[in-house]
């Protein structure tokens, strides 16, 4: 279905009285310190468009997009990669300061210093779709908030299935079908490191957010702008 046929049905479902639905595709990586911004700030701006449209059904669907695809399964040494990715310490603390002034406006306390390893994130985003598919969606979007937290905050090695099955835990997923899922990933895991993205050229970087396939935003943006592009859509 193209644009204007989705626009065509859209229109078609509210004069037929039925609720106005609002549909957003997030964008992310678990290794994406912007990510967790933007998704706080995506929950903030949600609830902002749900104070002044609560006529209108919003379904949130995330997206893997690995950042770094080819990271060894095991991993690498965190604080040493991004040493030698900027070039130096004091550019890596000048990055840092800018993403842990950005996260405090978003709620989010970095802690970069307890992180040792910057892990693959194919078997992360794995989980994130099996609790799409098998758990609710209060659960999975509680799975995300934990992954992100338990990586930035914690310093978590997520790349780790114990770590990954602990977490799935934490947020209700039924027990044997998570032992099912994570040891079928092991299994199955591309020994590059490398998961099968959702397909869409147009994703270049993330966070990246498309509402409605018609209106998207790539980077970080304010609740007040977030909200603004939920609306625009909707009315178009």
């Amino acid at each position: 279905m193209n644009l204007s046929d989705q626009k065509w049905a859209a229109q078609a479902s509210r004069d037929a009285g039925e609720p106005a639905v609002l549909t957003i595709e997030a964008f992310f990586d678990f290794i994406c310190p912007w990510c967790l911004i933007g998704k706080r700030n995506l929950d903030a701006a949600l609830a902002r468009f749900a104070s002044s449209r609560p006529d209108v059904r919003v379904r949130v669907q995330w997206r893997s997009h690995q950042l770094l695809p080819w990271t060894p399964l095991e991993g690498l040494p965190y604080q040493a990669f991004y040493r030698d990715r900027l070039g130096s310490a004091e550019a890596v603390a000048a990055r840092r300061a800018q993403v842990q002034r950005a996260g405090r406006d978003a709620g989010v306390e970095f802690a970069f210093e307890r992180i040792e390893l910057l892990p693959n994130t194919a078997a992360a985003h794995d989980l994130v779709t099996f609790a799409a598919s098998r758990g609710t969606r209060e659960q999975s979007a509680a799975l995300i908030e934990r992954v992100f937290t338990a990586y930035f905050m914690e310093g978590q090695d997520i790349g780790d299935y114990a770590v990954l099955e602990r977490l799935g835990l934490e947020c209700g997923l039924e027990r044997e079908g998570l032992e099912a899922h994570l040891a079928a990933s092991k299994r199955l895991a591309d020994p590059t490191g490398q998961r099968v993205p959702f397909a869409d050229p147009q994703v270049t970087g993330v966070p990246y957010f498309v509402f409605n396939t018609g209106y998207s935003l790539s980077g970080v943006y304010s609740p007040v702008a977030m909200a603004g592009a939920m609306a625009l859509a909707l009315a178009n």
